[in-house]
């Protein structure tokens, strides 16, 4: 599967509105409420002595939502995952042309996108 199908088959499952304002903050807080959903499973993993091996299929469900979010989200934006996953690789490579740098991380300019 590609990015743009699975932008559209996540569409399939968002809730029937063209506001773009409530989808935007629908998906937002999904977004959000997902994050923690991850975050708890590493946290479980690491301090509650639970095993990857056998929390990996939990994980992998809740990445997905979150994928789910970040393509609705884009949707409502008029943004295509490829064009994300392509900015976003673009952004390290300039960031990091030689790879990860520790020293780059700590001491690097970040553009400015109309903040």
């Amino acid at each position: 599967m590609n990015f743009t199908e699975y932008q559209q088959l996540a569409e399939r499952t968002a809730r029937a509105t063209t506001d773009t304002r409530e989808r935007l903050t629908n998906f937002g807080m999904g977004l959000v409420g997902e994050t923690g959903e991850v975050v708890d499973c590493i946290k479980k993993i690491l301090y509650h002595g639970h095993d990857l091996d056998l929390n990996r299929d939990k994980l992998k469900i809740e990445l997905g939502d979150l994928m789910w979010y970040v393509a609705t989200l884009a949707t409502t934006a008029g943004i295509s995952l490829r064009d994300v996953a392509e900015a976003n690789i673009e952004k390290l490579r300039k960031r990091y042309p030689e790879g990860f740098d520790p020293e780059r991380s700590r001491n690097r300019e970040e553009p400015n996108y109309g903040d």
